[in-house]
């Protein structure tokens, strides 16, 4: 394959340009003679004559035309590529992996992903489910460029592979039995529960989170159904089964999966009409879970990854509700 010097091709299109050598000196800021010595080399590396004499000027071959006509795909490649560096450099192209867990994913993820192809269409987000200990061995691994998981289950702000960056405080609510006693109580305390029958998951976070609330209100929840679907544990509330907290990001976010659950909003007031629930603000206890954004250390300036984080950061901010009133069916 002969080698198709990029300068020199440059050369010969300006001289096209320009008609002759002289003026193409001028254009380039070079000396006829090196303009001269440089066409000939090419002419002798791609074994063609690419100029011929033309009374006192020279003109351009047919086999010169030809070259041209390839260099100029070429030429246009180039300038596409530098213009899509330039947009990876400016953090507005390129591809950001992220891994998320299942209800972050409608509340958070996708808000963002929305607002970025509005904002840098050519800025792509590649979106993975997964719980948080999955989600950082895929950080740590570079399998995904950020990890969204829940503070309570991520490694802690001490460890020196990841930055850390808080996305959201998300309130839990408390989902009862639309004829429950205490589901029009004036003011409701997460303790006036402490003899309820619990419905939550029987392991992973969901499971930790209840049990680490309730404890801080000063009792152990009495876990009579286990379940960790959101539609799942709706259905058993709405049932007179048990009571239980939802976290508000859950509700508002729409459909989650396997480990975190699914209960979107109008999925869930459904459920209530079918059996009747009773959602309820904890305003005196106030439980949370908070939910975080991490990334390998040092990667935090790269520009498409904090254009990322940035849009991450307006979904989590429409996500801070102000506390509802009391919800039944």
């Amino acid at each position: 394959m002969a080698d198709w010097d990029l300068k020199k091709l440059h050369i010969l299109r300006t001289l096209q340009e320009r008609g002759t050598v002289t003026a193409t000196a001028e254009a380039l800021h070079m000396t006829p003679s090196a303009v001269s010595q440089q066409l000939t080399g090419l002419a002798r590396t791609l074994g063609v004559t690419l100029l011929e004499a033309h009374g006192r000027r020279v003109r351009l071959t047919d086999a010169a035309q030809l070259v041209l006509r390839h260099a100029e795909a070429v030429f246009a490649e180039l300038e596409r590529a530098d213009a899509e560096l330039l947009g990876h450099l400016r953090g507005e192209a390129g591809q950001v992996r992220v891994g998320a867990f299942a209800t972050a994913i409608p509340a958070l993820v996708v808000p963002a992903v929305q607002e970025l192809r509005r904002s840098h269409p050519g800025l792509s987000v590649a979106v993975r489910e997964a719980e948080a200990e999955a989600a950082y061995e895929l950080l740590a691994h570079g399998s995904v460029d950020l990890a969204l998981s829940l503070a309570a289950h991520a490694p802690t702000p001490r460890d020196p592979r990841f930055s850390r960056v808080e996305l959201l405080a998300d309130p839990l609510d408390v989902a009862l039995p639309a004829g429950h006693r205490l589901a029009a109580a004036p003011e409701l305390r997460l303790a006036d529960l402490a003899d309820e029958p619990w419905i939550f998951g029987s392991s992973g976070p969901w499971s930790q989170i209840t049990t680490t609330v309730c404890e801080s209100a000063g009792f152990v929840p009495e876990q009579a159904h286990a379940a960790a679907d959101w539609s799942a544990i709706w259905a058993m509330v709405a049932a007179g089964m048990g009571v239980a907290l939802v976290p508000r990001m859950a509700m508002a976010g729409g459909v989650g999966g396997a480990g975190e659950g699914r209960a979107g909003e109008s999925r869930a007031r459904g459920e209530a009409a079918a059996g009747g629930v009773a959602l309820r603000v904890l305003r005196a206890d106030r439980p949370r879970r908070h939910v975080i954004a991490a990334v390998r250390r040092g990667a935090e300036g790269a520009p498409g990854l904090a254009r990322v984080l940035a849009a991450l950061r307006q979904a989590a901010a429409a996500q801070a509700p102000e506390d509802p009133t009391v919800q039944s069916s």
